[in-house]
C-alpha cells in the first residue's frame, strides 16, 4: 500500500549548504502490517513521512500511496491516509469535540457519520471526560489523543503516525499502542516512527533504520538479527549508525 521509489529530498542550508534529508529511499509497506522507523533525531524520518503524506514534494523520486503517485495524484493520497505529525498545532479555541469533527468536515464526512465516529473514536481513547474541553485547557496527552482521533476520523486505509507515543504517560502511551495493534487487525497499513526501541519490537512486522537521510536496513526483526549477529535491537540500531554500515 506504500512503495517509494528513489524518493530523495534536499534542502539548502545558507551555512551547511545541500542537505539530503532523504537520500533515495525504497521502501513498501503492506496492508495488515505494521512498519516502523528508527532514526536518531535528524535522520531524515519526519521529513519521509512529510513526503509520504504530500505536505512536502521529493527534490527527485517518487511514492504511491494505495496505488495513487504523491505528486500527480495527491488529493488522493491524502483521502487515504491519516497523518500524525509531531508537531501538528491545534486550534486552542476549540473543544476536542469541535477539533475533530471540523477535520471530519474537511475529509467530507456528512453530519450522522461524524456523530458516530466520533462517539466511536472518544469511547475508544477514553475521551468522553473532556469532550467539551477546550484545547488550551487540555494536557498533553489529551492533545495527542486529540490529535489522534482527528487523524483517524475518516476511518483511512493508511496510517502515517511520527512518534505518536512522545512525551505521553504509560497509560496514554498503552492506549495508543493497542490501537495501532487494531489497526493492524483491521489489515490497516501502519508506518510509525518511534526513539522507544521495545516499542518497535513488541509492534513491526518489519523495521528500516535511518540515518543521515540513508536507509541502512530493512527486515523483520530476526533478519536484523542474523544479519547484524546481534540480538537486541537497541544493540542492532547503534551498531548500524555507529558504522553506517549499508545494506
Amino acid at each position: 500500500m506504500i512503495k517509494t521509489f528513489n524518493l530523495s529530498k534536499t534542502f539548502q542550508d545558507k551555512k551547511r549548504g545541500e542537505i539530503r534529508a532523504v537520500d533515495k529511499a525504497n521502501l513498501e509497506c503492506q496492508p495488515g502490517k505494521i512498519f516502523g522507523f528508527l532514526g536518531l533525531n535528524g535522520a531524515g524520518k519526519t521529513t519521509l513521512m512529510r513526503l509520504l503524506s504530500t505536505v512536502l514534494k521529493p527534490t527527485s523520486g517518487t511514492a504511491k500511496i494505495n496505488g495513487f503517485d504523491i505528486l500527480s495524484e495527491p488529493q488522493k493520497v491524502r483521502a487515504n491516509i491519516g497523518f500524525l505529525s509531531s508537531d501538528t498545532a491545534l486550534y486552542p479555541r476549540l473543544t476536542a469535540q469541535e477539533t475533530v469533527a471540523y477535520f471530519a468536515r474537511l475529509n467530507g464526512l456528512d453530519e450522522d457519520l461524524i456523530r458516530k465516529r466520533t462517539d466511536e473514536l472518544f469511547k475508544v481513547f477514553d475521551m468522553e471526560s473532556f469532550r467539551d474541553r477546550r484545547v488550551d485547557k487540555l494536557s498533553s496527552g489529551m492533545k495527542q489523543k486529540v490529535s489522534l482521533a482527528r487523524t483517524i476520523i475518516h476511518n483511512p486505509k493508511i496510517l502515517i503516525l511520527d512518534e505518536p507515543t512522545l512525551g505521553l504517560d504509560v497509560i496514554t502511551s498503552r492506549n495508543i499502542i493497542q490501537f495501532i495493534r487494531k489497526a493492524k487487525e483491521e489489515d490497516k497499513c501502519v508506518l510509525f516512527s518511534t526513539h522507544i526501541m521495545y516499542e518497535a519490537e513488541k509492534l513491526c512486522d518489519e523495521i528500516a533504520v535511518i540515518h543521515q537521510g540513508k536507509i541502512l536496513a530493512v527486515g523483520t526483526l530476526e533478519k536484523l538479527r542474523d544479519t547484524i549477529g546481534l540480538k537486541n535491537l537497541d544493540e542492532i540500531f547503534v551498531k548500524l549508525v555507529g558504522e553506517e554500515h549499508e545494506f
